[in-house]
């Protein structure tokens, strides 16, 4: 009796090309299990699928199940046209190359009861396409073949017959977008969800896509990169698939990899059946998308110039204005792209889309921007949050008052306050009401920032003139701005209701300059949990008119808030990672930077904080002293306090000012220099003074602790820590480190409650804990696992680093806290230090 296929199951995870997908299982089990059954007897088995999707592999998975002689041949490109090459290749003697009878007896008298594999079938001769449906007869035969390819209808009709008759005909799916994320961190382990998210969606389940994407982004490339940087097998493959379609099916593939989204499925025309046949192009609910986006790349890159040209044209006719405009750009339709820009702006009912707009507009080669389009277009981008792009459309040796004022508010939302005064020094006074407010406007924020008492009496001038509610957006928020700068009585209310009246009076940019500002003093003044507040409220607002450069400051300033406080530390890493893996103002990267480095430091990742700040060279001068804070506070408490000390020379927020001098007592303690160290001197925040004045009143950090409680929880714990260390009597010095250990091992202050228990530890306490089971020692890959948890590693990248799941890390942790009596995730992080040595 011949030996058949087994479909007993293998040990070892599945082989993806030379990446294994960790736990996930590929090719599918249900795929391979069907081809073992259909050939438990001869008959003809085929594996269908677009390039890259793992034929090959699933073909190799057959052969290595079969307990018997495998024959493994296959067609190539460069040589379709040898009779029986396929074959020739398999049995490895010459065939008779003349009649499909003489071959299919001299292939089957060699195979007999063996496996004959022949790969990439699209290639085969005639010969051998002839010749399979009597072999199958009488052998096991599994065949891959690509989708698209060439052979003709009938000879694609003979195998579907065949494997009719006796086999199957099999489809390979595409891999699971669970399956290719651990795919993707096993190769990229650093990668942040959100990259592993745009890459899994580029790749769309094909294996050989997403391995070679990968591989790129572990090299230092973005799941967005095109060109050169990318894998030219990959491209070379899709390619050749691509090449195999009817020349309206390619346009198709083309038109969706230059439009870039999916499209309603009457704009493809009549390729699109073709493209849905062989499994490139999915429709649901009349929407057509490509599998693969990737795939839809190559076949736009395929196209030479004159054919791209040509469908940009065409699909500026299907699509609406606001993406016609572009397409006719691209197509070189310069005038027409203008005219089509500028009346889509008008009819834009986004700040963002109009920015967009107007810019391209501006911005296309070969065509001079009316003066009004280039006015219009620097206001919109300064609605937007793009004051680059504003100084780009507006000449600095304007005369125009009104481009003096846009270019004026541009430099001083960059923070060039002196530039900014500069720039509008030369509009007369006897310009329009709405030019002379926005022109004080900047005259008066500039002053803010060299003199502060000349601007509050040259507000009070200005009241005199422009009324004590300036009917000028923008001129009542900078009186606002002043007040809030001074900590006028009513600060607070003045800068929310010019917000305010500038939403209402259409004044989008004081509108989010207001409020931008409000959040700003807010946070440092240290009323976080205000400040988080007004920013969360913003950014929705700003996301409802895709200003996307406002809203991200605005998510980024809220994150800051969040990990100052001490809130959800994880979710602050998560969410502040990813937005840092984006394209961001930037302030909104100084804020997210921060925020990220900050959380992931207090976490215990130190080594991955320290490298995230040092990763961001060019510090903005509004988040600069923020950034320096937390890299010294993270090497503190990376027990550097050395670079910790030195003197801080830019001027810093109240609150940040404060927190520097809180880590350079800390610092010059853990160094063991005498003395009281940084006096309040002029610091104002209570909190802040309490804390520095009790290091010189060690019996003052009680209050200086109750003085953070809603503010800070970090800040609260290192108060009770300090009270704790810097006390003798245990009686007295007991119970605040137990309230400081209890504070940050509910934050996740995993650093501060490893210096808690060590304090506790210099006084014998001995406290009710659960103790470690009996009998249940750590597994192998519990004790790798907990060692990562143990670095500070987060289960995204524990999972990367041991090519296993997240679910599968979680239930590891939870074991191993089991069985080492730890309450909390943290608790088991401290633990393992002492189990794992």
């Amino acid at each position: 009796m011949p030996e058949a296929p087994t479909d007993e199951p293998e040990t070892g995870a599945p082989v993806v090309g030379r990446a294994t997908v960790g736990a996930a299982v590929w090719p599918p089990a249900d795929l391979v299990t069907a081809a073992v059954d259909a050939l438990r007897n001869p008959g003809l088995v085929v594996i269908a699928g677009a390039p890259g999707t793992g034929r090959t592999t699933v073909l190799k998975r057959l052969g290595e199940t079969f307990r018997g002689a495998v024959f493994t041949g296959g067609a190539l490109a460069m040589l379709r046209g040898v009779p029986a090459l396929p074959l020739s290749r398999a049995v490895r003697v010459r065939l008779p190359s003349h009649e499909a009878p003489l071959l299919a007896e001299a292939v089957r008298s060699r195979v007999r009861h063996g496996l004959l594999l022949l790969d990439d079938l699209q290639w085969a001769d005639p010969l051998t396409m002839a010749a399979l449906p009597a072999i199958a007869e009488h052998c096991r035969i599994a065949v891959t073949l690509r989708t698209p390819h060439r052979l003709p209808g009938d000879a694609e009709q003979a195998l579907r017959r065949a494997a009719a008759a006796s086999g199957a005909w099999l489809n390979t799916p595409a891999m699971p977008a669970d399956a290719a994320a651990a795919l993707v961190r096993q190769i990229a382990p650093s990668a942040s969800a959100t990259v592993v998210a745009d890459l899994v969606r580029r790749a769309g389940g094909v294996p050989l896509a997403v391995t070679a994407l990968a591989k790129h982004v572990a090299q230092g490339g973005t799941p967005r990169d095109t060109g050169d940087g990318l894998d030219k097998g990959l491209a070379y493959t899709v390619a050749g698939a691509l090449a195999d379609l009817t020349r309206p099916a390619r346009t198709a593939m083309a038109a969706l990899g230059l439009l870039g989204r999916p499209v309603s499925a009457s704009v493809l025309g009549e390729g699109l059946a073709e493209l849905t046949s062989t499994g490139l192009v999915d429709i649901d609910d009349g929407i057509a998308a490509p599998v693969s986006p990737y795939t839809a790349e190559v076949a736009a890159g395929l196209l030479d110039p004159a054919e791209r040209a040509a469908l940009h044209r065409r699909l500026a006719t299907l699509v609406p204005p606001r993406e016609a405009a572009r397409h006719l750009a691209a197509a070189g339709a310069g005038a027409e792209a203008y005219q089509v820009a500028v009346r889509a702006a008008a009819a834009a009912e986004s700040s963002g889309d109009r920015a967009e707009l107007l810019l391209l507009a501006c911005d296309l080669p070969g065509v001079t921007a009316e003066p009004q389009v280039r006015i219009a277009a620097a206001r919109a981008a300064l609605a937007a949050g793009r004051p680059g792009s504003c100084l780009r459309v507006v000449d600095p040796a304007t005369t125009d008052p009104v481009a003096a004022v846009l270019r004026g508010e541009a430099l001083l939302q960059q923070g060039a306050a002196a530039d900014a005064a500069a720039a509008v020094a030369a509009v007369p006074d006897d310009a329009p009401a709405d030019v002379l407010g926005g022109r004080d406007r900047i005259r008066l924020l500039s002053m803010l920032t060299t003199d502060p008492g000349g601007a509050v009496a040259r507000a009070e001038e200005l009241l005199k003139v422009h009324g004590d509610a300036p009917a000028h957006p923008g001129l009542r928020a900078a009186i606002a701005a002043v007040r809030a700068g001074t900590r006028q009585p009513g600060w607070e209310y003045g800068l929310a209701s010019a917000a305010s009246a500038a939403g209402q009076a259409g004044d989008a940019l004081a509108a989010r300059w207001s409020a931008w500002l409000l959040v700003e003093t807010l946070t440092a003044d240290a009323r976080l949990a205000e400040a988080a507040q007004a920013a969360t409220a913003a950014a929705a607002a700003c996301a409802g008119d895709l200003a996307y450069s406002w809203q991200t400051r605005f998510i980024a300033a809220q994150l800051w808030c969040d990990a100052l406080r001490g809130e959800e530390i994880d979710e602050v890493v998560r969410r502040a990672g990813d937005l840092t893996d984006r394209t961001l103002p930037a302030v909104a990267r100084g804020y997210a930077v921060a925020a990220a480095s900050l959380a992931e430091a207090d976490g215990g990742l130190l080594a991955p904080a320290r490298a995230r700040l040092e990763a961001l060279p060019n510090r903005p001068a509004t988040t600069g002293p923020v950034l320096d804070w937390v890299a010294r506070e993270a090497a503190w408490l990376d027990g550097q306090p050395d670079q910790a000390t030195t003197p801080a020379t830019d001027p810093a927020p109240p609150l940040v000012d404060g927190l520097r001098r809180i880590t350079a007592r800390w610092a010059a303690y853990d160094a063991g220099v005498t003395g009281d160290g940084p006096h309040p001197g002029d610091a104002t925040l209570p909190p802040v003074v309490a804390t520095l004045e009790a290091w010189k009143s060690p019996d003052r950090f009680a209050e200086a602790a109750a003085a953070w409680r809603d503010l800070a929880r970090r800040e609260e714990v290192r108060c009770l820590l300090a009270r704790g260390l810097l006390e003798e009597d245990a009686e007295q010095a007991v119970p605040p480190l137990l309230e400081a250990e209890r504070l940050a091992e509910e934050a996740g202050l995993v650093v501060l409650l490893g210096r808690a228990r060590r304090a506790l530890r210099r006084h014998s306490i001995r406290r009710d804990t659960r103790g470690r089971r009996a009998g249940d020692d750590l597994t192998d890959r519990e004790r790798d696992v907990l060692r990562l948890v143990a670095n500070g590693e987060p289960t995204r990248r524990i999972a990367g680093q041991l090519g296993i799941s997240r679910e599968t890390v979680e239930t590891h942790i939870r074991s191993g806290m089991r069985k080492l009596g730890a309450r909390t995730r943290t608790e088991a992080a401290a633990l393992a230090i002492e189990e794992l040595g």
